[in-house]
């Protein structure tokens, strides 16, 4: 099975964060960076991890994070089908 196709079933969705920065050498300019990947709101544990490694080792200081977020599939969508259907 397709991990990102799994992590979706636990409730994982798309999250979208729209980060904005300053460069130290450029500190009157704000640069952007989108990051992209599936994420479980409101938490948002992977984004968190991004975060991080961005503040120990990117020399960009965050200003601000703009989070868009959300499930693809949602619990409603799925239903567990119990049996084989053989079609002739």
């Amino acid at each position: 099975m397709d991990n990102a196709f799994k992590r979706q079933l636990d409730g994982y969705g798309l999250t979208t964060a729209q980060i904005f920065y300053r460069l130290p050498d450029q500190p009157s300019l704000l640069q952007q960076f989108i990051w992209q990947e599936y994420d479980l709101a409101p938490e948002f544990p992977e984004l968190k991890h991004f975060l991080d490694f961005w503040n120990s080792s990117i020399e960009g200081a965050l200003h601000s994070v703009r989070i868009a977020h959300q499930r693809l599939i949602r619990p409603t969508e799925i239903k567990a089908v119990n049996g084989v259907i053989t079609v002739h």
